[in-house]
Order: C-alpha cells, then structure tokens, then sequence
C-alpha cells in the first residue's frame, strides 16, 4: 500500500473524484469521521508523528466546506435517533466525530464548526472532569522519550521492560511497548512508573512548564477542564466517553476495564447533568479493544460505540463497534472522498495492508 499510495493521492483518487465515482460509491451509506483536533496558527510541531492525528485548520475549513457542499453532514443528534430506530438518514450521509478532549477543541475546532454551522461528538477522558490541565498520559510518555538525551537506557523489570534505544523510530517502538504494558496499571500506578521512568532518564519533575504555560503548547497537549467542556456544549455540541485515562482496555484486568469505562461515563453524566450515550474506545484497532470491552460498553448503558477501523455504518452493524474514518494530517479532498466511499478501505483489504503497520493510526 505504501508503494502505490504516491500514484493513488496524486492521479487516482483525483480522477475518481473529479468524475463523480466516489460520490455515487457512497450511495445510502453513513460514515463516521474521527478527528483529534486542529494545530493551533504557529505551533511549530517538534515531530511529525506526534502530530500526525492533528490537521491544520485551513485543512479542516476546507474538509468541512467540501463535506457541507457534497455531503450531508448529520448531527450527533440524529445519529442517536437512527441508533434508536426513531430516524431515517439522508443518502451520503456523515457524522464528525473528535477524540480526546484536548484544549484547542474549544480554542481551534469549535470555531470552524460554528463557521460552517455544524455540530460534532466530541469524545473526552476522566481528565475533562477536573478543573486542572492535564497531559494524556501516552503523549506525556512520547515527549519524555523524545525529549530525553539521545540514547536512552531503561531497566523497568517490572513492567517487562529492558531496552537500549537512540534513533527516534526505535524511541517510538519503545514509546508503543511501554503504553501497552503501563496501561495494565491502574491511573495512580501508572502514573508513579511514568515518575519513575521520567527520573531514571535524568527528566526534570518542572520538564513540561512550558506545554503548560505556554499558549501554542498548551492548546496542542492539554486537555480540556470542566469550565472549558461546559463551555463547548454551551455551543450546542455533543460529548461522549473516551474512559477515564486512555489506556489500551485490552492489556486491563475485566475489573480495570469496566472501571475506565463505567466511571468515564457515571462522572461526565454527574458533572454535565446530560446523558452520556456514546463511547469511543482509546486507540481502537483490533489489539486494542476485543469482544470484552463490547460487552462492557453494552452492559454500561451506552447506546453505541466506536472504533478506529475504516468503513461504513450500515443497518447491520454493530452498535458497539461502529467503524470510523480517521482522519490525519496529510489526508487530501480526494482521499478524504475514497474513505467515505469504501473505495479506500476495499483497496487495502486487498492488498493486505495491516493496520498494525502505523503505530500512530492507534490514536
């Protein structure tokens, strides 16, 4: 997929698009698109990856104009009608969905949706729920790696970690070993061995004063507070569970699992004084979240929930694994189009593309 991705963003894609193909592919089909939020004007990225989930907000102005106009974008509204079988959806319709609950949800999302008069589900962490900015977790780990001096030893036996790494694709396959086996740990656990790991690689405790003071950095890596949550539903939004702390659900004990995602839900419906009715599952590949963590969210009370796997949303879903198209930084108009359509997913399905290839994919 790698090989022929160039001739496909370039020549096929556009052509099919020009040509009306995907439009008519698309058909009576629904398609959830998953965002995780818009890089602030001047935030000079420190690595590409990282902010591979982020698109730039001329991307997303223009991703909406273009869905606005070829589209029907239906609202998080509507969208729990026709899961309850009381509404029937127009033809090519999308839902926009945003992950994470990250502070520019309100300073750089939240203004072009208003632009373009459209609502969004946007899914927030237990991290929302407090009047103090956090860092996710994953992305705090990411950073210390990064940040650290070039090569990087670690000797964490109990968490089944020995490693001696330099180059950054090696720091980023730690990084991934390291969120899956530290997301077994409660959030107070966790985060003593995220302590641990920051003091065994000569990190400061102040390391990341400036993501919290500074503006740029603030709204790209800290999350929302409760004044600044209630403040985005002021403006007719919608939001949704994304657990209490973001951990891989699948490396949790049954008791952990239930526990981010009954809880995620039970506070952010007491805080917001609102039915919380859909989940999103953290990373959401197929190695992240199985057939438990579907019986979890059922037995919870949510009405549906989603993953990260392509594809459209059909009558016969899955209510509890409800595919979107995620969506990234360097996504063109036309690939943009080739998603919704299927034509995308198809094509890969074909190939064999695995979806484990792209570590940030899980996000």
């Amino acid at each position: 997929m790698r090989v022929v991705s160039p001739l496909l963003k370039r020549v096929v894609y556009p052509g099919l698009s020009r040509a009306g193909y995907f439009r008519r592919a698309a058909g009576s089909s629904l398609t959830v698109l998953t965002y995780h939020g818009v890089l602030p004007s001047g935030y000079t990225s420190s690595d590409a990856d990282l902010d591979a989930n982020l698109v730039t907000r001329e991307s997303f102005r223009d991703q909406l104009r273009f869905l606005k106009e070829q589209y029907n974008v239906i609202s998080p509204r509507e969208f729990l009608f026709w899961c309850e079988g009381r509404h029937q959806l127009p033809p090519r319709s999308v839902l926009l969905t945003c992950d994470d609950g990250l502070r520019n949800t309100l300073t750089d999302v939240l203004p072009v949706l208003q632009e373009f008069r459209l609502s969004c589900l946007f899914f927030v962490t237990g991290a929302s729920l407090s009047e103090v900015p956090a860092m996710l977790w994953y992305e705090e780990l990411f950073l210390v790696l990064l940040e650290a001096q070039e090569r990087i030893s670690l000797e964490l036996p109990e968490i089944g970690i020995h490693a001696s790494v330099g180059r950054r694709k090696e720091k980023r396959e730690l990084w991934w070993r390291l969120v899956r086996n530290l997301s077994r740990f409660d959030v107070s656990d966790r985060r003593a061995i995220l302590g641990g790991i920051r003091a065994a690689l000569g990190m400061p405790e102040t390391w990341n004063a400036e993501h919290r003071q500074n503006p740029l950095l603030a709204r790209r890596f800290m999350t929302l507070t409760l004044t600044e949550l209630r403040q985005v539903i002021a403006a007719d939004m919608f939001i949704g569970a994304h657990t209490i702390s973001h951990p891989v659900l699948s490396q949790l004990s049954l008791e952990l699992a239930t526990k981010e995602i009954c809880e995620c839900r039970s506070g952010l419906e007491q805080a917001l004084g609102q039915k919380i009715y859909a989940l999103a599952y953290p990373f959401g590949d197929a190695s992240s979240v199985s057939a438990r963590e579907l019986r979890i969210a059922r037995d919870a009370g949510f009405r549906c929930a989603f993953v990260n796997a392509g594809g459209s949303v059909t009558a016969q879903s899955n209510l509890y694994a409800l595919p979107r198209v995620h969506i990234t930084a360097n996504m063109t108009l036309a690939e943009l189009e080739a998603r919704i359509s299927g034509f995308h997913e198809s094509l890969r399905s074909r190939v064999g593309f695995s979806p484990q290839e792209a570590v940030f994919d899980r996000a």
